[in-house]
Parts: structure tokens; sequence; C-alpha cells
């Protein structure tokens, strides 16, 4: 097969839209040319058609990802029903905290970041809208994890796990009991795991079938934020957008 069969054309031209992250939004040739490791007229090549079809913007010599690609993805999102319905309980839940508000989902083994809602006093927290963090080191992504099918549970219980700050829990055993306690209460916490100086309360998100299809979360500083204080008001805006989902589901069925 050819370079220029459709699935190397394709094959190709995902590699650089995969090249740019949620914090590097626009890169240079030498930085694309570095992270596909294509040569330079193949990289040329690939960037000319990629902006010939609307999917790349050129600015000043640099690459960057178009409108279109964001529209394409809202218009393919799962998760666009999802916002839809949580993000009036994600404006009341900042609303009563003031605190930063997160409202993830589970792909693989990570929480993807769906929505993000803070003032001007936020924590410094490590998530990004479209970000990724292991599910183990947030208190998201235990909720996720906890209710996971069980493969993916034990495939993480297997470790190792990764370490994202000092108090991340690498420790499969402790991380086993957390899980069966935020299966127990309906919520879990993050005590500086992802990040130092901040804690966290995230609750989940269930959909008709009673699956957690969904967590949200309040993160603060460590020296004001009390995650356990807030834990009822996670637990209800989670229950709020899971009530929503299953009202809508009955009037599509209906």
């Amino acid at each position: 097969m050819s370079d220029d069969a459709p699935s190397g054309v394709l094959a190709k031209a995902l590699t650089v839209l995969q090249a740019f992250t949620v914090e590097d939004t626009t890169l240079g040739f030498a930085e694309l040319q570095r992270r596909t490791d294509f040569a330079k007229s193949t990289l040329h090549r690939v960037l000319g058609d990629l902006v010939a079809a609307r999917l790349l913007d050129r600015v000043e010599g640099r690459y960057r990802l178009s409108g279109l690609v964001f529209e394409l993805g809202m218009r393919a999102s799962v998760e666009r029903g999802l916002l839809e319905v949580a993000t009036p309980f994600l404006e009341d839940l900042y609303v009563r905290t003031h605190e930063l508000v997160h409202l993830g989902t589970r792909e693989g083994a990570e929480v993807v970041y769906v929505a993000k809602m803070g003032g001007h006093r936020q924590a410094d927290s490590p998530s990004r809208l479209g970000g990724r963090m292991p599910l183990h080191a947030t208190a998201i992504g235990k909720v996720l994890l906890a209710h996971a099918p069980a493969e993916v549970r034990e495939a993480t219980l297997r470790g190792p796990l990764d370490r994202k700050a000092p108090r991340t829990i690498t420790n499969v055993d402790v991380l086993s009991r957390q899980l069966a306690d935020v299966v127990t209460s309906g919520v879990a916490f993050e005590y500086e795991e992802s990040a130092v100086g901040i804690v966290c309360v995230a609750a989940g998100v269930f959909d008709p079938s009673d699956e957690v299809v969904a967590a949200v979360s309040v993160t603060g500083p460590v020296h004001r934020f009390q995650p356990a204080r807030h834990a009822g008001s996670v637990r209800a805006a989670a229950a709020g957008i899971s009530a929503t989902l299953g009202r809508r589901a009955e009037l599509r069925n209906h």
C-alpha cells in the first residue's frame, strides 16, 4: 500500500491532529515534526491538506485546530446532551460553594473533564477542559472507577498506580477500600492527590439504567475548603442531573 492510499493519508492526518493537546493549542512546524516524526516533505503535504480542508488554521507560520474541528466534535459528542442537562445544576453548585466545579466522564482508565466552572478565586487545579487525569488520582475518578465495569477496576487495581503528587494513593489495598466506601456512601474524596494544595469531593451521575455515566465534583484549596461539609450539596447536584436524565429518557420513550 502506498503512502497516498486513503488509510495512509487518514492515519497521517490523524497523527498531526493528535499532536495538539489541551495545553499546546498552537504549534510550529518544527515541533509538529518532532511530535509526528514525519519527513519534512510528508508533513508539509499533510499540513497543506488539513489547512485546505479547514481542519487546521495557519496563523503567522504556526498551526492550530480550527473552529470546524470543535463544531464536528460537538456534533459527535456523546456528552452534549449530558452537558445541556448538567449545566444548570453545575451553576447552582458553584453559586452555593463559590469553588471550582467539574463534570467528568470516564474514557478507559482516565477522567475526561467535560465541564469546568470557577470564579476569580478558584483553586489552582491541574484539570483542563477536555483534559485527562488518571482515575485513581481524583475524586471524580474514584467515583467513576468505583462504578466502572469489573474488568476496568481489576486492571487498575493490578497496578502500578502512577503518582501525580506526593499524596497520590499508590497502594492498591488502600484504593480498593476507598472504592468500596464510595459505593456505600455515594461520594468520594481527594486530599492533595492530584496536586499539592487542593482537596475535592465528588458524586456520581446515574443514567436511567442505573449506570454511572459521569461525576460532579467541587474542588477547593486545602487551607479553606472542607470537602465533607459540601458532600450533601455535591450529592444533591448529581442526583438532580440523574433525575433530569431519567425524565428525558421517559419522554423519549412515550
